[in-house]
């Protein structure tokens, strides 16, 4: 594996405020009240977190090298905080016929070499998951988060 690079969020160093203030911009600001610089928002990375624009637009790829498609966002729970799911967009033409396949967070690896997350399935395994068309919102139906779990836990292959 290769070593990734490291950076440093910068922060200005403005007085604490509560989250509920803002700043002159009308913008909120970040967590503890710190607003952050204009430049620090590509260098949202350290060695355990990295900001969720870096992550969007990431290739996927199977265990066979394929590229399969790319993180287009994750979808957070709301009480734990935790990234549930990587949602790839799949396939499409300039918008058309994109699908959005939902994966387990936990179902990706991080491939520096490839400088993608990696998933043990392959193309057939991944046409054949729960998936969705733009506009659509099925993570709205309780069943269809379950059903996503059911499908990735019966196993990756």
């Amino acid at each position: 594996m290769t070593a990734t690079t490291v950076r440093k969020t910068t922060w200005s160093s403005n007085p604490p405020r509560r989250s509920s203030q803002r700043t002159d911009q009308g913008r909120p600001l970040g967590q503890h009240g710190r607003a952050r610089t204009s430049s620090s928002v590509e260098k949202d990375e350290t060695t355990d977190l990295i900001a969720s624009n870096k992550v969007e637009g990431t290739a996927v790829y199977n265990r066979q090298g394929e590229k399969l498609g790319e993180v287009y966002n994750f979808m957070v729970g709301k009480r734990s905080g935790g990234v549930a799911y990587a949602i790839m967009s799949f396939g499409g033409f300039l918008g058309i016929g994109q699908k959005y396949h939902p994966l387990p967070w936990n179902a990706l690896t991080y491939d520096t070499g490839k400088k993608g997350y990696v998933v043990d399935a392959d193309k057939e395994r991944l046409m054949g998951a729960p998936n969705y068309a733009a506009g659509e919102e099925p993570f709205s139906r309780p069943e269809y988060g379950q059903q996503v779990r059911d499908y990735w836990s019966s196993g990756l292959t």
